[in-house]
């Protein structure tokens, strides 16, 4: 069957491993026995040949991809062309969708122009720029090592090339206030971006922050505290003309808005290139082995470097699409609410949780107060 596909390629290199990440990242002093920077680009490409073919022998073909996303970890401390080497491999075996969106992660101090204009020649059209604070102490905090004032610099660089920019923030770190939210925030629309993601810090249980978390040497983000910065931060946006379309993110226009992410949320086909990685295909399930030395010995063996894989059921998947498009601002259809709990969603709107005139109109979709009770709402409609 023919269908289009998105494709993330995780990139899992970092200079420095910041105290709040649980992604699967590796600094160089990490890594021995292969899985290095240097074979990156030819391990990913490699992973495209055997992942296209398994499709294939499973009747899988793809019209085209819509969306690529390079992630990590830090994308751009491979060099440019290394990037661009990925991408070309991509659409030599799949072609690119016209207008797809081809987006990579960058820190502040990760690129350059002549790297940034080199990605934009190769087909990049969009770089997210993980700014995470402008305040110098919450950035120490978060164990991030950028110049708060270099971002206005990259920014322009990357407008000059012709690339979309997004700027991400992180809220709620220890010791960040109200006041530093809002420099931040100001900070990131004076560079006038037509993106802008605000996640909530989320402290996970195997990082540096949590071991510190425990020893009492830190404080866990105040509930409402987050939601005051949450509210700052949509007031912010609205006022300098982006608007909200998933709970934590924000776009000037339709056409600005992460159509990668998007595929994400609403249930797409998707290829996990790289250690760690996730895919999806049609309800199935799959994810790589995690540590680069073992994937690139899986690949010179010409092994798929998958780990593990699982076929979600049908109640799981009407919960995870309950989940995933009740944090959009399209809303979710009722109709997929399992009829004994529609009564629930009567009972969301009259406590201002979701929209009354979406609701009539047969969408659920979250008031501001909702996005800041979601996952309390999403509990209440789900089986």
């Amino acid at each position: 069957m023919n269908r289009s596909l998105s494709a993330y390629v995780h990139v899992p290199f970092c200079a420095v491993r910041c105290g709040y990440c649980d992604f699967n990242t590796y600094t160089a002093t990490e890594l021995g026995g292969g899985g290095s920077q240097a074979e990156y680009a030819a391990n990913a490409m490699a992973e495209m040949d055997l992942t296209l073919a398994a499709d294939r022998e499973a009747g899988y073909e793809y019209e085209d991809i819509s969306t690529v996303f390079f992630g990590g970890g830090t994308p751009t401390l491979l060099p440019a062309d290394d990037l661009v080497a990925m991408l070309d491999h991509l659409r030599s075996l799949i072609p690119l969708a016209d207008g797809a969106e081809v987006t990579t992660e960058a820190n502040p101090d990760s690129v350059t122009r002549a790297s940034l204009s080199r990605l934009a020649d190769g087909g990049f059209t969009r770089v997210s720029i993980g700014m995470q604070s402008a305040v110098p102490s919450v950035l120490a905090t978060l164990d991030r090592t950028h110049d708060p004032e270099r971002i206005p610099q990259v920014v322009q660089w990357a407008k000059e090339a012709g690339l979309q920019v997004s700027l991400d923030l992180i809220i709620g770190t220890p010791g960040e206030t109200v006041a530093d939210v809002e420099t931040s925030v100001r900070a990131a629309l004076a560079c006038e971006v037509d993106h802008l993601s605000a996640y909530s810090l989320i402290i996970e249980g195997n990082t540096a922050m949590a071991r510190k978390l425990r020893r009492g040497e830190i404080e866990a983000p105040d509930p409402d505290d987050m939601a005051d910065k949450y509210e700052l931060v949509d007031d912010l946006a609205a006022a300098a003309g982006l608007s909200w379309y998933e709970i934590s993110n924000w776009a000037r226009t339709p056409e600005h808005r992460s159509r990668h992410n998007l595929a994400y949320w609403r249930g797409g086909d998707w290829w996990g290139i790289g250690p760690g990685a996730h895919r999806h295909r049609d309800g199935l399930r799959s994810w790589n082995v995690k540590h680069p030395s073992r994937y690139a010995r899986m690949l010179a063996s010409g092994e798929l470097p998958v780990a593990d894989s699982e076929q979600v059921s049908a109640e799981d998947r009407l919960v995870e699409r309950i989940l995933l498009e009740l944090r959009i601002i399209d809303g979710l259809d009722v109709d997929l609410v399992p009829e004994e709990l529609r009564g629930q969603l009567d009972v969301h709107r009259d406590r201002g949780h979701l929209d009354a005139a979406a609701l009539e109109a047969g969408r659920a979709v979250l008031t501001r107060t909702g996005r800041l009770l979601a996952d309390a709402v999403t509990r209440d409609l789900v089986p």
